[in-house]
Formats: C-alpha cells, sequence, structure tokens
C-alpha cells in the first residue's frame, strides 16, 4: 500500500507542479509583474514554489534557505535584491522543489506520514495530510494564474497525473 501511495502523490504533485511551470512559460513578459489579487503574477508561482520547498522539510528547522531567499528580512522568502524574480529564476526553483519532492515521497514511510506536521501556524494534521494540503495550494494559485492567462487568450492543458510529457 504504501508504494501505491508513494506513486501516486508523486504523480499529482507532478501534475500540479507541471501545471505551474506551464503557466510560467507561457506568461507573456508584459504580464510578468501584473497583479494577480494583490501579488505581481511573477511572484504567485513563487511563493508557492516556497512553500512547497518548505513543506516538503521535515520541519521549520530542518528547513535549508536558498541562495536567492532573504535570511536577514521578516519575510525569509523574500528574495535577496540581486535575485528579481524571473521566469529563469522560477522555473529554476520549480525544478529545486520537483527533485525534492521525489526524493521525499520516495523515503516516506506510514510511520513518518502519521507524524504531526510539525508548523506550528498550520492546522494539526499529520505529514501525509500536509502533502494532500501542498498539491491543494499549489493548485489554488496555479488556477489563479491559468485564469488570468485565459484572460489574454492562452489556454493551458489540465494535467490529470505525471510530470507533462515534452510537446513540440
Amino acid at each position: 500500500m504504501m508504494e501505491y501511495y508513494r506513486q501516486i502523490v508523486t504523480a499529482q504533485f507532478e501534475a500540479a507542479l507541471g501545471m505551474l511551470n506551464e503557466c510560467v512559460l507561457h506568461c507573456p513578459a508584459d504580464h510578468w509583474h501584473e497583479k494577480i489579487a494583490n501579488m505581481e503574477f511573477g511572484y504567485v508561482p513563487y511563493h508557492t514554489l516556497c512553500y512547497v520547498d518548505l513543506y516538503l522539510s521535515p520541519n521549520l528547522a530542518a528547513f535549508e534557505l536558498r541562495p536567492f531567499h532573504n535570511e536577514h528580512d521578516e519575510n525569509r522568502f523574500k528574495p535577496k535584491a540581486d535575485h528579481p524574480i524571473t521566469q529563469t529564476l522560477v522555473t529554476d526553483y520549480l525544478q529545486i522543489c520537483l527533485k525534492k519532492m521525489r526524493e521525499t515521497i520516495a523515503v516516506e514511510t506510514e510511520e513518518t506520514l502519521k507524524r504531526k506536521a510539525d508548523f506550528d501556524w498550520l492546522e494539526d494534521f499529520s505529514r501525509g495530510e500536509l502533502h494532500l494540503y501542498s498539491i491543494r495550494h499549489i493548485q489554488h494559485h496555479t488556477g489563479a494564474l491559468s485564469a488570468s492567462l485565459r484572460r489574454l487568450k492562452i489556454n493551458l492543458k489540465w494535467g490529470h497525473t505525471g510530470w507533462p510529457a515534452p510537446t513540440d
């Protein structure tokens, strides 16, 4: 059963991250800094990935800031001034998160999945549920991004399962 769980959660994480990636790749340069609710388009996937990265860590203390994160700011995820949020930064970060997700899910056990998610600002739920929560968070923001792109007549494919196959 554990192998099945790992397989389906990995596939759904891949599909969700793949859809987020499509939004980033298809965003026109002149739309990258447009507001989507209260954030710029480019900040939305960056913010999403920061939390994917964080919640794949065992707990806050184990989370390692990336070179572009600002450890000296109240908002640890605010990028350093010399690391603007570009499509390249976001797509590179997405690949880092994709790799981390695959590695994390591959070693989860029934015991680790039942442990409390050790992030004090979250509901009291398990690491197993935290993975589902993360997928929902990705899809929440991907929905806003894709709706914004649809208003520009850019229609993206729905990712059903797994990392999307390259298209020609």
